[in-house]
């Protein structure tokens, strides 16, 4: 067959052109990147609240898992006694089987009919009586031992089952966690010395104007400026963290996640309260924003996945977020959800 002239160059060069073309979307992102130092900012905060998000489940779950250790550990007590119990009342009923067949288990009538003497044989009679009964009993409490036993050996199986179970689920939440972290922090590596002072200075600036906005709506005006004694400690303990580094699911001594710190201060001042945030602000006593007082704890965020301690005049300590340090900082930086106030 004849070729055109020039026929095979076109069709190389429309080749090549469609080889490149398809190189170029293959190597294209799934997902647009953020281009600005707004849009990284909006991107940084949506990873690092996920992160938190995390953390906050597994921290749940770890105290969950913690109880069923020592829940476990109580049963595992319960059965080791009841077992001690169980070998002595089986060495009693030996030993009260073996007095009887020494007695030769002659009824109480004929060792009567046969005594020469019926005073003793009626006093014989009644020790026979009281050894059977004493004997029953001993049956009687062996038998619900054995069944104590059971019951207990059975439940500390199907709590080491539940053990087990959330142990994996804590697995899959620490992988989360460090996924969305290692997500963020790849977003960061990309910025520039300069990129990464500008975009401080952005989150400062923000968090400066949303402060100035919450100050001026005069929420402020009805605050307390003095708290309740263990509110001063709780206060106290967490000044004391300042620059500590955060840790996901760390609760100090050397490192904090938000409700870490919150909680460890509280202890400090003697009064327990939730481990995670949304525990705090489901279960502790409510306040009105207005009404605050140094150490309150503030709830942040529509699903209350973060907290701070409030120490007066309008600022918070807190253990923000991976990469940073328990610091101080405006209280009215975040979205609050509400306020709460462990020893009301």
């Amino acid at each position: 067959m004849r070729q055109i002239p020039g026929a095979h160059g076109r069709r190389t060069a429309a080749v090549v052109t469609l080889a490149l073309a398809l190189t170029a979307t293959l190597h294209q992102p799934a997902v647009a990147e953020p281009q600005t130092l707004a849009e990284v900012r909006a991107e940084l905060d949506r990873l690092y609240h996920r992160a938190e998000v995390a953390t906050e489940k597994y921290n749940a779950l770890d105290g969950k898992v913690t109880r069923q250790e020592e829940r476990l550990g109580t049963l595992r007590a319960q059965v080791a006694a009841a077992e001690r119990k169980l070998s002595r009342l089986t060495g009693l009923a030996g030993a009260a089987a073996r007095s009887q067949y020494r007695g030769g288990g002659v009824p109480a009538e004929v060792q009567f009919a046969l005594a020469g003497d019926p005073e003793r044989a009626l006093d014989n009679a009644s020790l026979v009586r009281r050894a059977q009964l004493g004997t029953q009993r001993v049956i009687s409490a062996l038998t619900t031992t054995k069944e104590e036993l059971r019951t207990r050996g059975d439940a500390a199986a199907e709590e080491l089952k539940r053990l087990r179970r959330n142990r994996g689920s804590l697995d899959s939440h620490r992988r989360t966690i460090r996924s969305r972290i290692d997500e963020a922090r790849t977003v960061e590596s990309r910025l520039e010395q300069k990129q990464r002072r500008e975009l401080a200075a952005l989150e400062r600036r923000t968090a400066d104007e949303a402060q100035a906005e919450w100050v001026r709506s005069g929420v402020l005006d009805g605050a307390g400026t003095e708290g309740s004694s263990a509110g001063r400690e709780a206060v106290a303990f967490a000044t004391g963290e300042l620059g500590k580094p955060y840790v996901w699911g760390a609760e100090g001594p050397d490192s904090y996640d938000c409700s870490g710190l919150t909680s460890k201060a509280w202890l400090a001042a003697g009064v327990v309260v939730p481990r995670t945030s949304q525990e705090q602000w489901r279960l502790l006593h409510r306040v009105p924003v207005g009404k605050m007082r140094p150490g309150d704890l503030i709830i942040y965020n529509a699903d209350a996945s973060h907290v701070s301690l409030y120490i007066g005049d309008g600022r918070m300590i807190h253990a923000p977020r991976p990469g940073r340090r328990v610091t101080v900082a405006p209280a009215g930086s975040m979205e609050i959800l509400g306020v709460v106030r462990p020893d009301a």
